[in-house]
């Protein structure tokens, strides 16, 4: 027997058939782990493999959420949302020179520019209105 012949002894060889082995994931069922992994205390790991995935790919997953969410946003026209404070009797009664006979007569408002958002108080609007809509609109740090 020459050398040629030893080294190429017959191997066994497996064939697996079947699909490619990877899990295609109904947007529902990527939404649901996706909010599992938004609640306080969750760690995206231990979620992950719960359900048999990568915490790679629920990361993916998160990144593709956010564009399209995005993309939404830019396409969605800014719309008209109504404020409401508590009623003026709930208010603390603090003398307001922004409350002046002038000012009310004249009509004029506020308009202020907070955040992106754009907001426009009325000339009867009291301080502590103003305060809490100001307040409402300050970015959270």
């Amino acid at each position: 027997m020459s050398g040629l012949e030893h080294r190429f002894e017959p191997r066994r060889l497996e064939v697996i058939t079947g699909g490619s082995g990877r899990r295609v994931w109904s947007a529902d069922a990527k939404a649901a782990i996706l909010e599992e992994t938004l609640v306080p205390g969750a760690v995206v790991s231990a979620v992950a493999r719960r359900h048999g995935v990568t915490p790679q790919q629920v990361f993916g997953w998160r990144r593709e959420a956010r564009r399209a969410l995005e993309a939404a946003q830019e396409t969605t026209p800014m719309a008209f949302v109504p404020a409401t404070t508590p009623a003026a009797s709930a208010l603390p009664s603090v003398p307001s020179p922004m409350r002046s006979p002038e000012r009310a007569a004249d009509g004029a408002g506020i308009e202020l520019e907070i955040g992106g958002a754009v907001v426009r108080i009325g000339a009867h609007a009291g301080e502590a209105q103003i305060r809490a809509v100001i307040r409402a609109l300050r970015p959270r740090s």
